[in-house]
C-alpha cells in the first residue's frame, strides 16, 4: 500500500470512528438527514473519508444513502430489537456456559469483578451513562472469557446495535439494581462452575432486559423515531 492509500485509509477509519460514535449516542438523531457537506464539516474532514465511512455504516444497518438526497439516520426499530435481543438471550446464556464449564480463572473473575464494581458505583452516584458503559463492558468480557472469537465477534456486533435504543432508554428504566446483583451472582455461579445456573440466570437476565426495552420503546413512542 503506498504512502498515499494508508493516509486514505487512516482518513476513513477516523470519519468511522467519530460518526460511529455520534450515531451511538443518538447526537446524529434518528430519521434525521444530512448532506455529505454537513457532516464532513463537522468533523473538519473533507467528503471522501465521510462518504467511505457512510458507505460502512450502511451496510451495519445504521444509516441509509440516497443519491442527491443525502444521508438518513435509520430510526429505533422495535422489529429490531426483539431480533437482535433474540439472538444475544441465546448467544450470551451459551457462553456464560462455556465459561463455567471451562472454569473461570482468577484473572477472569477480577476483571469481572472489577465490572460490577464499576456498575455498584455509577449507582451510588446516580451516574446513569457510567453504568451502562461499565454494563456493557462486563458482557463483552464474559463472552471474550468464553473463548470462542467468531462469538465475540458476533455478540459485539449486536451490542452496537442496540446501544442507541439502550442510550435513549437508560433515564426511562427503572435504577438497575436488579441487573447489579444478577452480575454479582453470575459471577459466583461461572467460579464454581455451576454452568447451568450460570446459563439459566443469564438467560433471564437477556430476557428480562429485551422486554423492558421493548416496553420503553412503545409505552415512550421511541419505535421508529
Amino acid at each position: 500500500m503506498t504512502k498515499a492509500a494508508r493516509k486514505t485509509d487512516t482518513r476513513t477509519r477516523q470519519a468511522y470512528q467519530r460518526l460511529k460514535s455520534l450515531l451511538m449516542d443518538n447526537a446524529l438523531k434518528p430519521s434525521a438527514s444530512y448532506l455529505e457537506t454537513e457532516l464532513a464539516d463537522m468533523l473538519g474532514m473533507s467528503r471522501t473519508p465521510v462518504r467511505e465511512a457512510a458507505l460502512q455504516l450502511e451496510s451495519e444497518g445504521f444509516l441509509s444513502i440516497r443519491p442527491r438526497h443525502g444521508i438518513t439516520i435509520l430510526p429505533i426499530s422495535i422489529e429490531d430489537m426483539q431480533d437482535i435481543y433474540e439472538l444475544l438471550t441465546e448467544l450470551e446464556p451459551y457462553a456464560a456456559e462455556r465459561l463455567a464449564r471451562a472454569g473461570l480463572s482468577d484473572s477472569g473473575r477480577d476483571l469481572l469483578m472489577s465490572h460490577v464494581s464499576a456498575m455498584e458505583t455509577a449507582l451510588d452516584t446516580d451516574d446513569l451513562v457510567a453504568w451502562a458503559k461499565a454494563d456493557e463492558a462486563f458482557h463483552m468480557a464474559l463472552v471474550r472469557l468464553a473463548g470462542n472469537q467468531r462469538l465475540s465477534r458476533m455478540v459485539a456486533t449486536f451490542w452496537d446495535q442496540v446501544h442507541r435504543a439502550r442510550m435513549a432508554t437508560l433515564t426511562l428504566r427503572p435504577r438497575p439494581v436488579r441487573s447489579n446483583e444478577d452480575h454479582r451472582r453470575l459471577v459466583d455461579y461461572l467460579a464454581a462452575g455451576d454452568w447451568e445456573a450460570a446459563r439459566k440466570l443469564h438467560r433471564d437476565h437477556r430476557e428480562n432486559a429485551k422486554n423492558m426495552l421493548v416496553d420503553l420503546i412503545t409505552h415512550h413512542n421511541l419505535n421508529h423515531l
